[in-house]
């Protein structure tokens, strides 16, 4: 699954959008360090992670802005200000984008993208300074900017927190602040936009607790991996409006929250934190999920049955936890292309199933206790149960019975025959290790 922001344009209706299509799954491996593609630890690929980090997140980033129309007259004095005054404050400018910022018509500096208001005055709707390499900081001047549509600052150098005035950019749709070098705590200000539907802060060094207000916002894409965010996930996560969630490489503590209700959430990237506790039940609720990474967490226990009721899911990823019992029954996930559950604890899965897992493009379930596997683990390592005590809450018996979705009833097996006679390919790690975080 692709989730590509179309390309925003100015136009002289001054309405510009960003619009998410969601075409079919891609498996593509680019070199592009930082906004594309990267190779997964348990062979998975993705985008917006550019790390190791096992499973699949192929969702484009939106491309950059299309040249402005060419406007009739100048923006108004205190655009000029803002510029002038941001541009005083970078401090390194490599390949020569701000020195093309001279002249009374901010329209025709380099980066920066104008719209016609009525009358024939111009107006700027649009800022794109992704890869220009500079360094600086923002200044809150920036707010005078009051028709700004998009910020986009991906792949800079730019230092310090997020000006208090930025939420007086009423008109903004777009933040991405990505690939750079802010920190403090989440910036707040963001919560304050209106109208704001993309969020991008990944790969720089904000801290502290996510707050829960951003998941009430109508917000189509949030992403804020790799960072150093800590503290648990918000229990109203799942009741957000976006279609994309990544939290992946940060030190996010806790368990996944248990609230689900009415959710559109496509693509969910948990991958590489500090969670711990249960899989929730409720995960099956999840009717339009296709990407779902919680690998390399400390995650316990059986996962629950309710994993078959995810019947558009594409890419699954739990490889790297405490999980334990048997494997759930995947077999009617048709939509399923990559399976991993490798370096766990399972013990079996039915052989019926463990047969039609052949067909899944990814499957690997290395480095668990599942006899006559192959590429397991040391039969010492198999002894009780991983984790303390808490792992025994989340023990669930096999069912035997037809599961309850939402919308649809799917038959399951009792699972946990072990010692099957099939022969499974697996490309297995070499070692256990986290995934990095690659700028």
């Amino acid at each position: 699954m692709i989730s590509s922001f179309s390309t925003p344009t100015m136009n002289n209706n001054n309405n510009n959008k960003l619009s998410l299509l969601l075409p079919t799954l891609l498996l593509l491996h680019l070199s592009f360090p930082k906004i594309s593609a990267y190779i997964g630890v348990n062979g998975g690929i993705g985008v917006w992670i550019n790390g190791r980090g096992g499973g699949i997140s192929t969702t484009t980033p939106p491309p950059t802005l299309s040249t402005p129309t060419p406007s009739t007259s100048t923006p108004s004095n205190k655009e000029y200000t803002a510029l002038q005054t941001w541009k005083a404050a970078i401090t390194e400018d490599p390949n020569g984008v701000i020195s093309t910022w001279v002249g009374p018509n901010p329209c025709s500096y380099k980066g920066v993208f104008c719209s016609n208001l009525p009358g024939g005055l111009s107006t700027i709707t649009g800022i794109d300074l992704n890869h220009a390499h500079l360094k600086g900081t923002l200044v809150p001047a920036l707010s005078l900017l009051s028709n700004l549509n998009i910020l986009h600052l991906n792949s800079n150098s730019f230092t310090g927190t997020v000006p208090d005035t930025f939420q007086d950019l009423q008109s903004l749709t777009e933040l991405d602040l990505s690939n750079n070098l802010f920190s403090g705590p989440f910036p707040t200000q963001a919560l304050y936009i209106p109208n704001l539907i993309y969020l991008d802060l990944r790969f720089n060094s904000f801290s502290g607790p996510i707050p829960g207000e951003l998941f009430d916002k109508q917000l189509d894409a949030i992403f804020l991996n790799n960072n150093q965010f800590e503290g648990e996930i918000p229990m109203n996560l799942w009741t957000s409006p976006a279609s994309v969630i990544t939290l992946a490489n940060n030190k996010l503590s806790g368990s996944i929250p248990d609230s689900f209700g009415y959710s559109v959430i496509k693509e969910v990237l948990f991958l590489n934190n500090k969670l711990t506790g249960c899989i929730p039940d409720g995960l099956g609720q999840l009717q339009d999920i296709e990407v779902l990474d919680l690998s390399f967490n400390s995650l316990t226990g059986h996962v629950p049955s309710s994993v078959s009721c995810l019947t558009g899911i594409e890419v699954l990823n739990i490889g790297h936890n405490q999980l334990s019992g048997t494997v759930p029954d995947f077999c009617d996930l048709r939509s399923l292309m990559n399976l991993t559950v490798a370096f766990n604890f399972f013990s079996g899965f039915s052989e019926d199933c463990g047969r039609s897992l052949l067909r899944v493009v990814g499957f690997d379930f290395s480095r668990n206790c599942i006899p006559g596997g192959g590429m397991q683990r040391p039969p010492m390592e198999c002894l009780g149960l991983p984790g303390d005590g808490g792992a025994l809450s989340c023990l669930r018996l096999p069912s035997t019975g037809p599961v309850s979705c939402p919308g649809v009833m799917v038959s399951i097996g009792v699972g946990g025959v072990g010692g099957i006679g099939v022969s499974f390919s697996s490309s297995s790690p070499s070692s256990s290790s986290p995934p990095s975080s690659i700028p």
